[in-house]
């Protein structure tokens, strides 16, 4: 690509550089200069323009987005109209955002011109929100940088998984010292977690915190649902206590407690018998009582969008998972809060 001053008389094909306004002349950067323009600007009597002029080998910054946005975009995606060099990539749904982080990184390494930015991984995002945009920075890019590009992108890293309208249901532990009102605080709270992904709460028991209880709570709302979120009086401390033996005298299973995301280090996640994997059972940390995004949040999430989650899921939840130690703000209470 050639770039530089170019007589407006030579300008024809030449991409303008520089915005222009001038005696009544309004051209935007980007634009192509054609016989129209080339009358204008005469006209206004410009001699001389900021342009670049493409050589054999290069394609236009537009087609180059489009092209490489379209190579991006997996599931429920849609690739917006190319302009000043981008293309942006949108959400047809209301899901959990999926990126392959490696892929991405892969094709930015490719040369400088060529560009990707994204939201962070599992994210949630909603229908028309924009999740990443392609941007080649020069007004061209050599077409043997954009196939190399193209050809890194392989099987469209980024996607968005939809959310489902899953039944939940939740048993609430009950000890003498918890109040109700702190119940139904949980609830509420758990309610504006499921709303933007449809799901509901179907069914809901409160039991003595007591293993025996829990047990029967548990096998009494599990046809009802298709997720069971345990609240639980006291903090899970240990793979013995009892949320985590109430969930095996079920016939389920512990797949991991403890997870490295704070607050919410004391999640549970477990799982009752069923189809594939099992009926998703998590053991919500004293965290989750509240509205505000804490580790209960990354595994929902991914669970209300049919994502697995595993025991190595969660402890590469770490790299992000601080969410409110800082200095200006550091954080209150114990371990024990979860």
């Amino acid at each position: 690509m050639k770039f530089g001053p170019v007589p407006v008389a030579e300008s024809d094909g030449v991409v303008l550089a520089r915005a222009i306004r001038h005696s009544g002349l309004t051209l935007k950067k980007g634009e192509w200069i054609g016989a129209g323009q080339i009358a204008g600007l005469q006209a206004a009597g410009v001699d001389e323009i900021l342009g670049a002029r493409l050589e054999a080998g290069e394609v236009d910054e537009n087609e180059a987005a489009r092209r490489l946005a379209e190579a991006l975009a997996g599931a429920h995606l849609n690739v917006d109209m190319a302009f000043t060099g981008r293309c942006n990539l949108r959400s047809n749904c209301s899901g959990l955002f999926i990126v392959d982080a490696a892929v991405i990184d892969r094709v930015n390494m490719i040369d400088e011109t060529i560009t990707i930015a994204t939201l962070k991984p599992f994210r949630r995002v909603v229908e028309g929100e924009m999740v990443a945009t392609a941007k080649i920075i020069p007004f061209a890019v050599a077409a043997v940088l954009l196939d190399r590009a193209i050809a890194a992108a392989t099987e469209a890293p980024l996607r968005v998984a939809p959310f489902r309208p899953l039944r939940i249901g939740v048993v609430s532990t009950l000890r003498p010292d918890l109040k109700s009102s702190t119940v139904e605080k949980a609830l509420r709270a758990l309610d504006e977690r499921l709303a933007p992904a449809g799901g509901k709460i179907m069914i809901e028991e409160r039991t003595p915190h007591e293993a025996g209880p829990l047990t029967a709570a548990l096998r009494r709302i599990e046809g009802a649902s298709d997720l069971i979120v345990i609240f639980g009086a006291s903090a899970i401390t240990d793979r013995r206590d009892v949320v985590p033996s109430a969930i095996e005298k079920a016939g389920g299973r512990v797949e991991h407690f403890g997870m490295p995301v704070d607050p919410g280090n004391l999640l549970l996640l477990g799982s009752l018998p069923g189809e594939g994997d099992g009926k998703p059972v998590i053991g919500a940390p004293g965290c989750a009582r509240s509205p505000k995004e804490n580790g209960f949040d990354f595994v929902l999430d991914r669970l209300l969008a049919g994502i697995p989650v595993r025991s190595e899921d969660i402890k590469r939840m770490g790299v992000g998972g601080l969410l409110v130690e800082t200095v200006a703000h550091p954080a209150r209470g114990t371990s024990a809060d979860g």
